[in-house]
Order: C-alpha cells, then sequence, then structure tokens
C-alpha cells in the first residue's frame, strides 16, 4: 500500500477543548470518526522539533462531535497521551470515546494507557494502527476488550464503501505521523530523508563550489524544522571541508540533533565547526585504521569516532539503527547520496527548487552517480507534492513507500498458533534501551518519579531516576550557581531534556561538579534504582520473573552504563539491575 500525506496548518490543539462549536462537524458521521481520528493524529504531532523522535502518540476524546480532552506523548519517560486526554476530560470521560491515531504502548510496564481509559469509563475506542512493534502490537487493544470497551480499528472493524474514502485519509494521516516508527520496525533503519536545493537546472552549486544560497531564508527556515524533527544530520567529508557546515538545528525547539559524517580518508582540516560539541555532539564514521592522527585529534574535542571496516550507507544506518534512531536528515553531496540511494535505506526526498540558473558543465549536481542508461530506469517519486515556499517550490516525495504493517505482522500468539516451536524473544539475554522497548520500563529513563531524600533528610520527589541522577552531578550544592543547575534538571520537562542538560552544564561548567562523581555516580544510580523498583511493585515484579536472564542496557554508545556496539560496554546499569534482582529475591519470603 502506498500512503504518505502533508498536514496542513494545524491551529494549536488546546484550542480544541476550549471553543466547542468549531469542533462540532456538520457533516455525516462517517466524516466526523474520520475528522476526530486525524485531529489525534495532528495532536500527536505536536512534540516535533520539541523533543528526539519516539513513537508518536496522541489521543483526543469526544462526545458525540464535542472534543472534551486531549493529550500526546511528550518525549520518552512523560505522561501518556490517554492518561493526559482522560485528566482534562475528567467526568466527561464517562461514556465518551477516545480516538487514538496508534495503539497504546506501555512504557510504564503496568499498561497505564488502557487502565486511564478503562478506569475513566470510556466506553468506546477507535484505533487507527496498531503498535508495529512485535511485543506490543495487539496486546493494549486486547487488554481494553476484554475490560469492556468497544474497540474498533480503521482497516479491520470499520470497514464498507460507506466509510472507504474518509477513513482512508484519516489511515493515511496516522501512518505518516508515525513514519519513522514503522520503517524503523519493518526496515530495521531509521527513517531517512534526503534534503537538497537545486537551481532550475539542477545544480546545487556553482563550478567554484559556491554553495551559499541557492534557496531562500525562507526555505533554509523550512530547512531547521526538518533538522529539529531528526535524531541526526548526515554529511560527507567533501561537505565538512567545502562548506565547514554547523548544522545546528535553530528551529527554536529543545531538541539537538547530533551531526554524523561519513569520511574513509579522515583528510579534515583541524578547526571545523562540526568539532565544537558543546551545543551539538559530532559523530565521524570512518574507514578501520583511517588516520590514527586525526581519530586523535577528533577524540580530545570530544568528538566520537566509529570505525567500520568498510564504510557504506548500509552499515551506518545499522549502527544508526542499534543506537536507538528513528529518524535521519541527509544534507550531503551527490557523491553520498548517490550511493545512500543505491543502497536503499534513503525513504523520503526534499527537493527545494529555486528559480535561478547557475549553468557549468563542472557544476555539481544532488545525486551522483546511480548507473542508469535510460529514462525507463529513473526512479520515480510515490505520493509527489508540492508547495511554494518564498519564491522556491518543495518538492517531496517517496522513494519507498510507507510500511503498512498491520497485513504483515503477526501478534506473538499469531506466531506461536502457526510454529508452537518459534520462541519470539531470547529468553538469556534481555537487552532494553529505549523505553519503548519490551523491558524498556527497566531504562533510567522510564516515567516512574522517586521520592529521595535530599543532604537533610527531607524527601523530595524526582520525575524519574535520569533527573535524580543528572543532578546529582551537582549536590552538594555550595555554590549558588551549581543549586541553580540542580533546579533547572529537576524542572525538565522530560528524563531527555534532563540528560542532555545535565550533561551541556558538566561539560561547560566542570568547575561545579562534584570532586567525588567518578566515584559516587553508581551508587547515585543504584539507590534510585532501587527506590524505583521498591516503589512500583510491577516494575519489581517484571524484573524478578527476568531470574536466570542477563540484563543489558543496550545503548551503542554509552560505554560505561551500556553494552556497546560489540559487547565492549561495561553494562553497569544492567549490572545494578541483576544485583538489585538478587537482593529483592534473596528477600522476598515468598515466591514472585
Amino acid at each position: 500500500m502506498v500512503l504518505a500525506l502533508s498536514f496542513a496548518a494545524f491551529s494549536p490543539v488546546a484550542s480544541l477543548c476550549t471553543r466547542t462549536n468549531s469542533c462540532s462537524l456538520r457533516s455525516t458521521p462517517h466524516s466526523q470518526e474520520a475528522s476526530l481520528l486525524r485531529q489525534a493524529a495532528e495532536v500527536a504531532d505536536l512534540s516535533a522539533g520539541l523533543t528526539a523522535p519516539h513513537p508518536n502518540f496522541g489521543c483526543v476524546i469526544a462526545r458525540g462531535t464535542d472534543v472534551v480532552g486531549h493529550g500526546f506523548l511528550y518525549a520518552q519517560g512523560t505522561k501518556c497521551a490517554e492518561l493526559q486526554a482522560v485528566e482534562i476530560a475528567r467526568e466527561l470521560s464517562r461514556g465518551a470515546t477516545a480516538y487514538l491515531n496508534l495503539e497504546p504502548g506501555d512504557c510504564y510496564g503496568d499498561l497505564t494507557p488502557v487502565s486511564s481509559l478503562v478506569q475513566a469509563g470510556i466506553s468506546r475506542v477507535v484505533v487507527g494502527i496498531r503498535h508495529p512493534l512485535h511485543h506490543l502490537r495487539g496486546k493494549a487493544i486486547q487488554a481494553l476488550r476484554s475490560q469492556g470497551v468497544q474497540v474498533d480499528v480503521v482497516g479491520e472493524d470499520l470497514l464498507g464503501k460507506a466509510f472507504e474514502h474518509q477513513l482512508q485519509e484519516a489511515l493515511k494521516s496516522c501512518l505518516v505521523v508515525n513514519a519513522p516508527l514503522l520503517y524503523w520496525a519493518a526496515y530495521c533503519v531509521p527513517f531517512s530523508v534526503l534534503k537538497f536545493a537545486m537551481t532550475l537546472d539542477g545544480k546545487i552549486a556553482a563550478s567554484s563550489g559556491h554553495a551559499s544560497w541557492v534557496s531562500s531564508k525562507v526555505s533554509r527556515h523550512r530547512v531547521f524544522e526538518l533538522r529539529g524533527r531528526s535524531d541526526a544530520i548526515i554529511v560527507g567529508g567533501n561537505t565538512v571541508r567545502r562548506d565547514d557546515p554547523q548544522l545546528t538545528a535553530r528551529h527554536g525547539g529543545g531538541h539537538v540533533p547530533a551531526r554524523i559524517v561519513l569520511s574513509r580518508t579522515l583528510d579534515f582540516p583541524e578547526e571545523r565547526k562540526l568539532w565544537n560539541v558543546f551545543d551539538a555532539y559530532t559523530i565521524v564514521a570512518t574507514q578501520r585504521g583511517a588516520c590514527k592522527d586525526m581519530q586523535k585529534k577528533l577524540a580530545s574535542k570530544g568528538v566520537e569516532v566509529v570505525e567500520f571496516d568498510f564504510l557504506n550507507p548500509k552499515d551506518v544506518m545499522e549502527y544508526c539503527y542499534d543506537r536507538g534512531y528513528l529518524s535521519l536528515l541527509w544534507e550531503c553531496g551527490g557523491s553520498l547520496s548517490a550511493p545512500a540511494i543505491k543502497s536503499g535505506v534513503i525513504h523520503k526526498l526534499f527537493a527545494f527548487v529555486a528559480p535561478k540558473i547557475i549553468g557549468g558543465e563542472n557544476a555539481p549536481s544532488p545525486v551522483g552517480e546511480l548507473g542508469n542508461v535510460e529514462m525507463t530506469q529513473a526512479i520515480d517519486l510515490i505520493d509527489v507534492s508540492y508547495e511554494q515556499i518564498g519564491p522556491d517550490i518543495l518538492v517531496s516525495g517517496y522513494i519507498k513507500p510507507i510500511p503498512d504493517l498491520s497485513p504483515v505482522i503477526p501478534s506473538v500468539d499469531e506466531t506461536s498458533a502457526l510454529d508452537p516451536t518459534i520462541s519470539p524473544y531470547e529468553t538469556n539475554i534481555i537487552f532494553f534501551y529505549k523505553t519503548w522497548d519490551e523491558y524498556g520500563v527497566f531504562s533510567n529513563f522510564s516515567p516512574h518519579p522517586v521520592q529521595m531524600p535530599d543532604e537533610n533528610g527531607d524527601y523530595i520527589m524526582w520525575p524519574s531516576v535520569e533527573h535524580y541522577y543528572q543532578a546529582h552531578k551537582f549536590i552538594p550544592a555550595d555554590a549558588p550557581l551549581a543549586g541553580e543547575f540542580v533546579q533547572q534538571i529537576k524542572i525538565a520537562k522530560s528524563p531527555e531534556e534532563a540528560a542532555r542538560l545535565g550533561r551541556k552544564l558538566q561539560r561547560q561548567h566542570p568547575e561545579m561538579v562534584r570532586e567525588d562523581w567518578d566515584t559516587v555516580k553508581i551508587d547515585v544510580m543504584y539507590s534510585a534504582l532501587k527506590c524505583k523498583f521498591s516503589t512500583y511493585s510491577n516494575l519489581k515484579s517484571l524484573l524478578c520473573s527476568t531470574a536466570g536472564c542477563i540484563l543489558v542496557e543496550a545503548s551503542p554508545h554509552d560505554l560505561f552504563w551500556g553494552g556497546g556496539r560489540e559487547g565492549e560496554g561495561l553494562n553497569y546499569l544492567g549490572r545494578l539491575l541483576m544485583k538489585l534482582r538478587s537482593e529483592i529475591m534473596e528477600n522476598t519470603s515468598t515466591p514472585v
């Protein structure tokens, strides 16, 4: 199925529940259903650019055609969309219908999204698409139905010609808003967008290499928005040498994407803007053994160097997948974009076409040699859209269609029914990393507040283990500035933001970090984990259920808390959880 859609401008969601008259749709019941589901998809997209890409959940609660509650997942480790929506709707939730663009996940480990809807008295749930991840697929739908809630899944329960057009468009909205997650689940690589700006005669620069600027300021602002929607921005070595880009988002949001440079030779000047990692992280991917001297210089500046046996786009994408990246933006030249397209890792294209001509036989074009010799071999884009941006025209389309996984990925129960000998999960080693993983609640980013004593013995509630951990880099706060840092971290909107802020402040103000931090940070993490698992009984039960299994925090880049890319990491988070599991089971008098 070929599916793509560009969202129209959407007014702030807060107005949904205050402008009741505008929420009343004077149309058929079929179009009303579709409109409310599209609103859920639009709500789900509201954190774009503010936080790192994550599964986008939106929930709209309606009584008839009046919206009475809404919510969206701001970032991993924050309050789920369903709970936010019922808190707004309050008593109006009883007997109402909830519209969800995506089947609920379970980053709490106790099906909080489901229980929120059930306890609020929601009588019916309309789901756009089932969750594409194996361990979550169908789980929430089954749980809701077991509690007597009517659940209708678009394309499964809502069928018929009368529904076909409106609901098909609503379904597209649900797929587009989670395109990164769907590609990630289907192809085991991040969703990759190739972006370039070119003149009418197809040039991205003059023959001299000068390229400032091909497109207008308005178009460049749109590029900042695209960057804000990405985990990382990818360029080649030529771009770094020739343009010396900064590649920051500058979009006004809080999320700062990483910068990834692909270079086999590392033939770089010692000073480039990308080597400044105070505001944005930089990764350089290169060939194994390449220019060890430059590798050392980059590492001394805080740049992460990752070696590959043979540097190519496909292997780099597999690495980014293992790193947990959902969405990437390629801003490279033709010599890198061509092999990326040929290797099949580019999924969508954004071309900003400026109304100007530069000419030049040797002027570079956006895509290098693909090996095509006939026009019949040209790659046709899918679901192409056109938008005027200032004087420029933005042409966008998909090279690979958004995967509709609904008829493809069976649930665990379905798999077992087909072949009882298949074990869907590895039983000896359990990996966890992102909060949406099967065992994601083990993460220090999970949305579980912990109440911990301060240096005076007074108990303080911290939004997550990560908030507590990052703040304690500056505790005891002997200096007023350190105290300010602690408060800034404590009120961070998500664990992700707390981590980003804590690391940034640590780099910028090393003198404010407690002198014994390297010695005590394991104890700090363990005390917070111990509080978390003793507070939430469902987490304790889940941890004990892994008895006999090795727990590995699967971060490929954190070699202290995680297991590393090839198992070279120390995996201290996994070790602490196994230690805690052993203590809990030793102190439990009855079987768990």
